[in-house]
């Protein structure tokens, strides 16, 4: 069985336009913004980003590249990145489409809040060891 990391190479090459390379171009971004990220291959293939839980998942269509964010609804987003599935409760999505430019430093500020998020969450759901009691 190939690893998550071979089988997003492969989605990456395989697809081969704008949509490949700017794939890759977020996935380095993401290790880029926290190098404890890792990379899953879930959902019968979908590339998705992992620390403590789900940051977000690299959906590609004909037209956009969609990185949903599990937790999206409870993040900041000052710089207004999200802009699809605003409607959702959890989840929200940055939709990139052909031509379009990644500003790398708000996008990375967006990860390590997802991974602050997700080790916040775990920090909490942590269970007391006999001694801290």
């Amino acid at each position: 069985m190939e690893s998550a990391s071979a089988l997003i190479d492969k989605r990456i090459k395989d697809l081969a336009d704008w949509r490949g390379a700017l794939l890759a171009r977020v996935r380095a971004l993401l290790h880029e913004a926290d190098p404890g990220i890792v990379e899953e291959w879930k959902w019968r293939g979908t590339p998705v980003w992992s620390h403590e839980g789900i940051i977000c998942t690299g959906e590609t269509y004909k037209e956009v590249v969609k990185l949903t964010f599990a937790r999206g609804a409870v993040l900041e987003d000052p710089s207004n990145l999200f802009n699809s599935s605003l409607d959702g409760n959890v989840r929200r999505a940055v939709d990139f489409r052909e031509g379009d430019e990644i500003d790398a430093a708000v996008f990375k500020e967006l990860i390590r809040a997802a991974v602050a998020l997700n080790l916040e969450r775990k920090k909490k759901t942590k269970p007391a060891k006999a001694r801290d009691l």
